[in-house]
Order: C-alpha cells, then structure tokens, then sequence
C-alpha cells in the first residue's frame, strides 16, 4: 500500500496539487460545490423518508432529487480524489479521513439497498424512515468529519 500511494504522491497532476495555489482552490471549491449539491438533495429527500411534507409525492420528489445527488456525489468523489492526491500518505494515515470513508461507503450502501431492494414505492414506511434517518445522519457525520481534516491533527 504504501508503494502505492508514494507512486500516486510522484505523479504529476499529485504534483499540481500540491504547487498549484489556483488550482488547489479551484478543485477545493469544486469539492465542496458537489458535497453542497449532494448534502441538499439528501437532507431533503431523507427528510421526506422520514415523514416530513407526506402532501409532496415520494416518486416525483425522488426523480428530481436523486440525480442531483448522484451527480454532485460524483464530482465530489472525482474532486476528493484530486484532494487526496496533495498527501497521499498523509491522508491515508489519519484515522479521521479513513472514518469519513467509512461513512460514506455505508452511506452509499444504504441508498444502494433501499433503492436496489425494494425500491421507494414498495418499501414500507418504517424502512422508509429508518432509511431516511440513517441516510441523514451517515452523510452529515461524513461531512463534519471532512471538515475536520483541515483542523484535526491526526
């Protein structure tokens, strides 16, 4: 592994990362433009799960809400793994970064199992707002601990 991420650490692009004050920012903000993409669509959705505005119908809520998630779940991703590329080793060393990614792999495994099981219309409501409730309260503490990153040592 560790191979691995000093070969990833001598890359080029790893490189710009890491000299690259316009572009470290320009990645950076895009970064945080998928999270902000993909956090709103969530909370609104996980919210509907979980009860709130039933006079909204979950299907049409859910068609507009969840590409909007997947697609800032993407640049996210796409723009995290940039990130990553500043410190490889660095990042992959700190308990903290291996706990968000821990909680984003359950996050995405809990959108996967209601969406691949039963799917929105069949699922009752109880998986329903159990579903919606961990989805929420994955991604927000995948949030606060990335937010962390910039001011927790270690």
């Amino acid at each position: 592994m560790e191979e691995l991420l000093t070969r990833l650490a001598a890359t080029p692009l790893a490189e710009w990362m890491r000299l690259s004050r316009w572009g470290y920012a320009a990645v950076n903000t895009l970064h945080v433009l998928g999270i902000g993409l993909m956090i709103g669509a969530i909370a609104a959705l996980d919210l509907r799960l979980m009860g709130w505005r039933r006079d909204l119908p979950l299907s049409a809520l859910a068609r507009l809400l969840q590409p909007v998630a997947i697609g800032g779940l993407l640049l996210a991703i796409a723009m995290g793994g940039m990130l990553f590329l500043a410190d490889p080793t660095g990042y992959a060393g700190m308990p903290l970064f291996q706990l968000k990614l821990g909680l984003i792999g359950l996050a995405i495994a809990n959108a996967l199992l209601l969406n691949l099981g039963p799917g929105l219309a069949k699922a009752t409501a109880l998986r329903l707002r159990i579903s919606g409730a961990l989805s929420l309260g994955l991604w927000l503490s995948a949030l606060v601990a990335g937010r962390f990153l910039a001011f927790v040592d270690g």
